[in-house]
Formats: C-alpha cells, sequence, structure tokens
C-alpha cells in the first residue's frame, strides 16, 4: 500500500511535468489539459492510500502521526471531492469564453486561499499539539517556570516534526504560505471585479500610495520575523492574514484594466509560489513541485507579458504600472472624422484582396465571433487570399486570450503569427481586419512620445494599404487612450456587432 501511494505521487508529479509542458503549444494544449487533470486524480488517490494505509496500521511513524491527528481527514477528501465536482463541472459547462478571465482569476484566488488555509491548519495543529502538553505538565509539576519554559520553546521543535524539518525554517514557509495565499486572495478578487466590471477598470490613485504599501510591506515582514523568531507569539498569525489581504487589495486597485493579462500571470506566479511554500511546511514533495512549476512559468509568462506591453517586472511587483489617464492623441480643439463602411463596401475591397491579416481584440471575444472569423478566412483563401492572425501577447484580458478562442475554432496553428512576423511585411499587406482590437494597434505607440502607450509593441495595421476596424463605436479601449488610427485616410471603421459583420462578409462571399 505504501508502495502504491508512492507510484501514485510520482505518477502526478511525472503526469504535471508533462501536461505543463505540451500546454505550452496549441495543437497539444488539449491534452496536456487532460494529462495535468489526470496527474490531479492520481495526487488524489495517493492521498486516499496514504489514509487508508494509516488507518490500517501500515504506515510510517510519520504518515501514523499525520492521520492520527485527523481522524476524519477521510471524509474530509471525499467532501473536498464532492463540492469541487459540484462546483466546477458547471464552472466548466456554462461559463462563457468571454468570461474566461474572470474565471482563471478566481482561480487563481481560491488557490492562494487553500495554499493559507495549509498553513494556517499547519500552525494551528502544532500550536494544539503544544497546548495538550503545555496541560499534561502543569497537571503533573504544577507551576514549575523551568520546565514550562522548556515546553514553550519546544513549540518550534513540535513544528519541525510536523513540517518534517528544521522548526524555524518550516515557520518562515508558513508565514510565506500565508502572506503571499493572502495577498493571491485578495488580490484575485480585485481583477475579477475589475475583469467583471463590478470595480472600476480605472487605476484608483491616492497620494503616497507607494509608500503606504511599502510601509506595510515591512510591517508584515516585521511580523513575520517575530513569528519566526518567537511561534508562541500566535497573536501575530491573524494579524498576518488580515495585513496580507490588505495588501493584496493594495497592490492590485492601482492598477488600471488595459494591464490585467500583466497582473493575472502574476497572481498565477504567486498561487505557485504560495503552494510551494505550503509544500515546505507540510512536508509534501509533490506539493512543492507542483508550486514551483506554476510559480516559474507564471513568473516566465509574466515576462513576456512585460515585455509585450514595455513594461519592467518590477514595476508590476511595485503596482508602478496602470496610471494611463484617458489622454487625446489629437491636438486640443482638432475636429477628426472617421470615415465608415458598410459590409458590403468592404467585402468589395476583400475579393480583391491577396494578403490579409486579421488582428483579433476583446471585441471578438464579446461577440464571440471566432467561428464567423474562421469561416471567413476560409473564404478568403477559398478566394485566392493569404490569410494569416496577428495575435499580440496582451489581446484580451488574459495571456493567449485570442490563442483559447481561435483554437477553439480550430482556426489552424500555422495562420498565427507573432507581430515580429507580421510588420515588416505590412506595407504589402491588402487589407489589416481590425476586430475589436484597439490598445495593441494604436499608432500613438510608435510616434507619440506623449501618449501613455509609447514604447509597446503594436501590429502596426496603419502600414497596411487598407485598415477595416471593427467597432461599435469610437470609445476607448480597456486602457483608456484614444486611438489615431481610426482617423487614417486608410482607414475605415465598420460599426456594429463584430459576429455580424462578419457574418455579412461571409454571405457577401457565398452570394458572390
Amino acid at each position: 500500500m505504501e508502495a502504491l501511494a508512492t507510484i501514485l505521487f510520482v505518477g502526478a508529479g511525472v503526469g504535471f511535468i508533462l501536461g505543463l509542458r505540451m500546454l505550452a503549444h496549441p495543437e497539444t494544449a488539449r491534452k496536456g489539459n487532460l494529462v495535468s487533470a489526470c496527474a490531479m486524480g492520481s495526487a488524489v488517490l495517493g492521498t486516499l492510500v496514504t489514509i487508508l494505509e494509516a488507518r490500517r496500521g501500515l504506515a510510517s511513524d510519520a504518515v501514523e502521526t499525520a492521520a492520527s491527528a485527523s481522524p476524519d481527514a477521510l471524509l474530509y477528501v471525499a467532501g473536498g471531492l464532492l463540492v469541487g465536482a459540484v462546483v466546477g463541472i458547471p464552472a466548466a459547462r456554462l461559463v462563457k469564453m468571454t468570461s474566461m478571465p474572470e474565471m482563471v482569476a478566481i482561480f487563481n484566488g481560491f488557490g492562494g486561499a487553500a495554499s493559507l488555509l495549509v498553513g494556517w491548519g499547519t500552525f494551528q495543529r502544532a500550536s494544539t499539539a503544544h497546548q495538550s502538553a503545555q496541560r499534561v505538565l502543569d497537571g503533573v509539576t504544577g507551576d514549575n517556570s523551568a520546565i514550562t519554559t522548556e515546553v514553550n520553546v519546544s513549540l518550534t521543535a513540535l513544528l519541525g516534526s510536523f513540517g518534517g524539518g528544521d522548526g524555524r525554517f518550516i515557520t518562515a514557509t508558513i508565514f510565506l504560505a500565508i502572506l503571499i495565499g493572502g495577498v493571491t486572495f485578495t488580490g484575485s478578487l480585485i481583477a475579477f471585479g475589475k475583469l467583471s466590471g463590478f470595480i472600476t477598470t480605472r487605476p484608483l490613485l491616492y497620494r503616497g500610495q507607494n509608500l503606504i504599501n511599502g510601509l506595510l510591506l515591512m510591517v508584515i515582514a516585521g511580523a513575520g520575523v517575530l513569528l519566526v523568531m518567537n511561534p508562541e507569539e500566535s497573536w501575530v498569525l491573524p494579524v498576518c492574514i488580515g495585513l496580507s489581504f490588505v495588501l493584496g487589495v493594495a497592490a492590485v486597485v492601482p492598477i488600471g484594466g488595459g494591464d490585467m493579462p500583466v497582473v493575472i500571470s502574476l497572481l498565477n506566479s504567486y498561487s505557485g509560489l504560495a503552494a510551494c511554500a505550503a509544500g515546505f511546511a507540510t512536508d509534501n514533495t509533490l506539493l512543492i513541485i507542483v508550486g514551483a512549476l506554476v510559480g516559474a512559468s507564471g513568473i516566465v509568462l509574466t515576462r513576456i507579458m512585460c515585455l509585450a506591453m514595455n513594461r519592467s517586472l518590477a514595476n508590476v511587483l511595485f503596482s508602478g504600472f496602470g496610471s494611463v489617464t484617458k489622454q487625446s492623441s489629437g491636438a486640443k480643439g482638432e475636429h477628426r472624422e472617421a470615415r465608415s463602411l458598410t459590409p458590403h463596401d468592404a467585402y468589395y475591397v476583400l475579393e480583391a484582396a491577396s494578403s490579409v491579416v486579421i488582428v483579433p481584440g476583446y471585441g471578438m471575444a464579446v461577440a464571440q465571433a471566432q467561428h464567423a472569423v474562421k469561416e471567413l478566412a476560409d473564404q478568403l483563401e477559398a478566394n485566392g487570399a493569404d490569410v494569416r492572425f496577428a495575435v499580440h501577447p496582451v489581446a484580451g484580458r488574459m495571456p493567449g486570450h485570442m490563442n483559447v478562442l481561435l483554437a477553439e475554432a480550430n482556426v489552424p496553428y500555422e495562420q498565427l503569427a507573432e507581430i515580429d512576423d507580421v510588420n515588416p511585411s505590412m506595407e504589402t499587406v491588402d487589407v489589416a481586419l481590425v476586430i475589436g482590437a484597439n490598445d495593441v494597434v494604436n499608432p500613438d505607440a510608435k510616434g507619440n512620445e506623449s501618449s501613455p502607450l509609447y514604447g509597446m509593441p503594436i501590429v502596426e495595421v496603419n502600414r497596411a494599404r487598407n485598415v477595416f476596424v471593427l467597432k461599435r463605436s469610437l470609445r476607448t479601449g480597456f486602457a483608456g487612450v484614444e486611438n489615431p488610427l481610426f482617423y487614417l485616410e486608410n482607414t475605415s471603421m465598420i460599426f456594429g456587432d463584430a459576429k455580424a459583420t462578419i457574418e455579412a462578409l461571409v454571405g457577401e462571399f457565398k452570394s458572390g
């Protein structure tokens, strides 16, 4: 039985690594997700086997001690599986693709909360054992201060025995699990609110914000040092939990909605780091491995998002970005008019085009137009046009948002192109079709130093021969910055629902 549990845990670790590797490519992402799910199932089965093994008295002393501290462990695991299935299955089936960023944010938050609870539970378990020993000692020896002091100090040893390491190190990992988990939980809730529209997407700033956040972090760090040096000061732990919640809110509130892809990837990394710390606290090798994988991949993805938005990682960590305010790209008092076309008029240009670049954005997700876009691409290819999809890394509301939607519509991976592959030949493109994208095609990022987006790599559709922008109106994007692309001579706006517009274009091609 013990060997079976080991095999299941090792299999789970290998499965997580393989699943993460397969998620790196769109063609194998679905299988990677399935492999990761099976790995999680293997980890749960391994846990159940370990509990049954301890119940039968066949486990090692360490495992048996852990099981005896929680006689209802099997019931807890079964209850967790039931609740998870009741929540997870409907969520996976009913949540719309447009709401996927919010769902990812919530998942990150729950992951952080779970690590916080594991750290808190580990400390409470050691504290309860210490208090029991204290009562036994007091009953035997009375008020013997020398022995009492010895037992008080032994709380550190108890933490070390439960965590399988040095007591102070285990206490430090418990503190980190609680701190990072708490920040991830409340930070993810704020991100969810911004993505859902419950909270304004504009940055909420106040004077001295960074200074206050820095002082708050210093207070938390001081509390953590006190806890590590004196675990008996158990009152410090609830204080750390409360302050970590406050820090999570304070860190994400100042960030604008346009920077949410960076925030989501960073919070994903935080959830992994919290899980890794919880793994050290509980001497769980599998949790350490999984947490390290999530944390490292999240940091790498955050770095990619930062480069795509011309932000530094330090800006993200210290909430020094997202203070974009609404600014006009034109001079004050300048009157500009955007030219508009009907789908019927746009069809004639597309019908004559030999090369078309499609730039998907959040508007495509809102309209759920990905399948119609795939059908239009097929019609264009059948008409002899070369069709490519220029996917900006931060298009949408979460990392890979557009890739997920296009993969759902079975757009071939070969048609997806990086912006560095598309921009050099943009002058030769007959039509650049922008579907709901805004900030990622804003030419001010290249030529207007006063723009908040200046320096951000964009899809340079403004250099194409014709640009068709599908939007409901001329309103700004999520970053709140006006887009001069709408008023260029080679740009035509096609107003209306993106899906209805694309379907009208497909109808024009079919009618010939």
